[in-house]
């Protein structure tokens, strides 16, 4: 997750987090992938839209950092062809991103470094559980108080199989 990428040892714990965060409730999605090339991105912004169109939220942007992967022509042509509008943050400023900055945090400190895991393959599947709980049990200050699926008009109580 982060360390010295020049003594990387494959398939040892050096996996790439990709996130979004949905700028209205905040609702978060994460997968990790063992790389960060444009098809890894392209992979996960495609898993990240199926999981948010299930709970009602529609696109019409992508915001990203400057990360090469997300520079690449396959992920460039990727938005296009989803009708995406895809806005780049500013260069060395992480607070254009602030809410996914924030949410890393929250992840490295609440799940990825939560606690010792026997293997990467184990905090991979902790990992939907954990976002879980983030999203629909997890209090918000700046959502007062609610959970993000709260916001998006969501019931903890559903019964159309978004809370399992």
């Amino acid at each position: 997750m982060t360390g010295d990428r020049q003594q990387n040892t494959p398939g040892a714990g050096w996996e790439y987090v990709h996130i979004a965060i949905d700028d209205h409730s905040r609702v978060a999605f994460g997968t990790l992938y063992p790389n960060e090339t444009g098809w890894s991105a392209c992979y996960a912004l495609l898993d990240a839209m199926r999981y948010y169109r299930r709970l009602g939220v529609r696109f019409a942007r992508v915001l990203t950092d400057n990360g090469a992967c997300y520079k690449s022509k396959a992920f460039q042509r990727l938005c296009r062809r989803l009708g995406l509008t895809h806005k780049r943050t500013r260069p060395y400023t992480p607070r254009t991103n602030g809410k996914a900055e924030r949410f890393i945090q929250t992840a490295l400190r609440e799940w990825a470094y939560a606690r010792s895991y026997e293997s990467s393959e184990q905090r991979r599947q902790h990992l939907p559980a954990w976002l879980h709980q983030y999203n629909w049990h997890r209090p918000h200050a700046s959502l007062d108080y609610c959970s993000p699926v709260h916001r998006l008009g969501l019931s903890v109580n559903n019964l159309v199989g978004l809370h399992t």
